[in-house]
């Protein structure tokens, strides 16, 4: 009898829970057919802004666990640049789409610099369209970083550079959601430039700007950070020969750039109300060095007594040439340059500076940091002895046990 009486109380709390929950739906029903809950209110309006995301990077407690609003894929980001980039997008809560087209391990480092599903690799052939699609499909914002020093069998400068750039423009165009388009080049990108790969990087910059008027050009000078492959790349040099081959007269201007003011404009272009958009910004830092200067710099911090020699354009161009007549020849991949890459040699027959006129990083609100100090920090790994010995008479710490 007991069971019986539970089973009836049971029963009627079901068919009044019903009743309710009809009561409900139908008052749901009422409410979204009323005007104040169509789709044309305000309240359930898109938040995206035709100009610019200023407003959606500002969503959010302003952390990595925060939700700014932007979904960006970042071509490139498992490169120099790249790795930064991630970084500044991360911590203030976008989610960052990489895509990449090597081993499984290559975006592995990226992933701890978001939160949990923040950063997601994805897998892309650069030369098929579909792949690219797929890992644009979801995003607001493309950011293009790829790029490459010197050719190789299956990537030429051309193919790196023009076609890869405007595969991806004109699929962003096609996207019709994609509000930021930001195109990293190089300074001293010119169609007149002595460098094939300066050459073809104004080339990029026409046929993206051609699909997408509203895009924003970055031109970063040569950058210096931990993982460069300048001043690292000297300093092993001349901790493993006799002498650093440096190319020309030791006269040609440089004016590097620390690679974390680069990803700061990156961020700032896209934190702005839309004034960066159809732009073109040449980023280089506070000093203008000599490549002697910067080779000097470079000894000074490793504490080493300067050994170079300087190698006549000519010549340098001569001693680079072999590669360039085999890279489409053999059947084989060639080694990597390390000094004598023929556009490197090229590029470093002229000055490469910021113009007069140009938009720099004071025109993104930044103020780039000199080189001498923090940002060369790295190079203390290649000092003999440990960061705090040299090689060099009166840099070894004083004292009965040295």
């Amino acid at each position: 009898m007991q069971v019986a009486a539970r089973r009836a109380a049971q029963l009627r709390s079901l068919s009044d829970s019903s009743a309710t929950l009809g009561l409900r739906y139908a008052y749901f029903l009422q409410a979204a057919s009323s005007p104040e809950y169509r789709l044309g209110d305000s309240r359930f309006a898109s938040s995206l802004s035709t100009k610019g995301i200023g407003h959606l990077i500002r969503k959010g407690t302003g952390g990595r666990s925060s939700v700014s609003g932007i979904i960006a894929t970042v071509f490139g980001a498992t490169g120099f640049l790249g790795r930064y980039v991630v970084q500044q997008l991360a911590k203030v809560g976008s989610q960052v789409l990489v895509p990449f087209r090597g081993s499984e391990d290559s975006p592995r480092h990226l992933k701890l610099m978001g939160d949990l599903g923040q950063i997601v690799p994805m897998k892309y052939d650069p030369r098929d369209e579909s792949s690219i699609k797929a890992v644009m499909a979801k995003s607001n914002v493309v950011i293009n970083l790829i790029g490459r020093e010197y050719e190789t069998r299956n990537f030429s400068f051309e193919d790196v550079n023009v076609v890869i750039s405007e595969h991806l423009a004109k699929i962003a165009k096609e996207h019709g959601g994609i509000m930021r388009f930001i195109q990293v080049s190089c300074l001293g990108a010119s169609p007149s430039s002595p460098s094939q790969m300066l050459r073809t990087k104004a080339a990029a910059e026409e046929v993206v700007l051609k699909e997408i008027p509203e895009a924003t050009i970055l031109r970063p000078a040569a950058m210096i950070g931990t993982e460069d492959r300048i001043l690292n790349k000297w300093a092993q040099i001349a901790k493993n020969w006799a002498v650093l081959p440096i190319i020309g007269d030791g006269c040609t201007k440089l004016q590097p750039v620390y690679v974390i003011d680069v990803a700061a404009a990156i961020i700032a272009a896209l934190k702005d109300d839309g004034t960066s958009m159809g732009k073109t910004y040449e980023l280089g830092g506070p000093e203008v060095f000599t490549m002697e200067q910067l080779v000097q710099l470079m000894f000074e911090a490793i504490r080493e007594e300067p050994r170079y020699i300087k190698i006549p354009i000519p010549i340098a161009r001569l001693l680079a040439s072999p590669r360039e007549f085999l890279i489409k020849k053999v059947p084989f991949p060639l080694p990597t340059p390390v000094i004598f890459n023929q556009a490197y040699v090229d590029s470093l027959s002229v000055d490469n500076v910021v113009s007069q006129n140009a938009l720099t990083f004071r025109d993104l609100g930044i103020i780039p940091r000199k080189l001498k100090g923090y940002p060369i920090d790295y190079l203390l790994q290649y000092r003999t002895g440990g960061p705090s010995y040299g090689a060099t008479v009166g840099d070894r710490v004083s004292g009965p046990g040295f």
